[in-house]
């Protein structure tokens, strides 16, 4: 993942919860996120009444899996205070931000000189200009997520929290500006066969027919997603190609923290070549998984799925999609 993709990525994932209002299904989204990472920031369980915008900052870089480089928080001050402590802050009002950096308010600023008053809001950048960036934030008016159109140098701008994408893409396994970690699966194209996919990858035409449960090794199609090693890896990969999921990274760490979650993933991604409608209730999604044939537990899942953050709406989209 290159360091754009991985901006990309932090934009997308909080541009899916515009249109979240307080005690929706995408704030309580929000909220697991923030709740379930740990540490939890000063220890505190943020609730569903309780102002947001920090909790959804935060929530977005957990769920793009660089929350140890952005650090976490559930109050915009004390953001403010980590940043500066990892040396991500800019103390600067005409400071143009990019995607996926952060932007913090002042809502007493005069718009003379360089605002360093109390941070009140927070909001992470989503659109670049010119002269203009648009800024995604949680808890704007009526409790919603929103979008908002600043001016740089804009009044009411605090400063900017900017993690060192480059860097972070680097420790992720890619590069800041092309070349990204080896790919785990490979989209068929015209032309391809199973024994030239195989040789290309280093491995054989038997264990891509076992890793993918595929049952006509001469027969494959164009767009197919074939994993490439029997990995969680492999498997979210093919999952975020298909458009089931769009945090592949968060799955695959998840899944070494809650039990059985790599196996879900894997025979998931076995049976699922398109993404579907998300089923509603993490209910429907594990009835449909049974029906299947992905699990044969479901009193397992339904004990347990509020015990791994989002697992819920996991098992609504692959649900949807078997």
């Amino acid at each position: 993942m290159t360091e754009k993709d991985l901006r990309q990525k932090v934009a997308d994932i909080i541009t899916s919860w515009v249109g979240a209002t307080k005690g929706s299904a995408k704030h309580l989204e929000i909220l697991a996120i923030y709740n379930g990472h740990k540490p939890l920031a000063r220890g505190y369980t943020v609730k569903t009444t309780d102002a947001y915008c920090a909790t959804t900052v935060s929530a977005a870089y957990i769920k793009a899996g660089i929350a140890e480089y952005t650090g976490t928080e559930c109050g915009v001050e004390k953001y403010v205070e980590i940043a500066k402590g990892l040396g991500i802050w800019i103390e600067n009002d005409a400071h143009k931000p990019e995607i996926g950096d952060a932007c913090v308010y002042d809502w007493d600023d005069t718009g003379k000189g360089d605002c360093t008053g109390y941070s009140d809001h927070i909001g992470i950048v989503t659109k670049t200009a010119a002269s203009t960036f648009v800024v995604t934030e949680g808890n704007m008016s009526g409790g919603k997520v929103g979008t908002r159109t600043m001016a740089v140098n804009g009044k009411y701008i605090r400063g900017f929290i900017c993690p060192n994408f480059a860097e972070i893409a680097k420790k992720l396994g890619g590069t800041a500006t092309g070349g990204t970690k080896e790919a785990k699966t490979h989209t068929v194209v015209a032309g391809d066969t199973l024994s030239k996919i195989a040789a290309a990858a280093g491995t054989t035409v038997d264990k891509l027919v076992e890793v993918n449960a595929i049952k006509n090794k001469n027969l494959i199609r164009v767009g197919q997603v074939i994993m490439l090693e029997d990995s969680v890896e492999a498997a979210v990969e093919k999952l975020e190609a298909l458009g089931v999921i769009n945090s592949p990274d968060y799955w695959a760490e998840q899944a070494k923290k809650f039990q059985y979650l790599d196996l879900l993933l894997k025979k998931a991604a076995q049976v699922i070549e398109k993404a579907g409608t998300r089923l509603k209730t993490a209910e429907n999604g594990v009835a449909a998984l049974v029906a299947a044939g992905v699990i044969n537990s479901p009193d397992y899942w339904l004990e347990n799925y509020k015990n791994c953050p989002s697992l819920d709406l996991l098992l609504c989209a692959l649900g949807g999609s078997v």
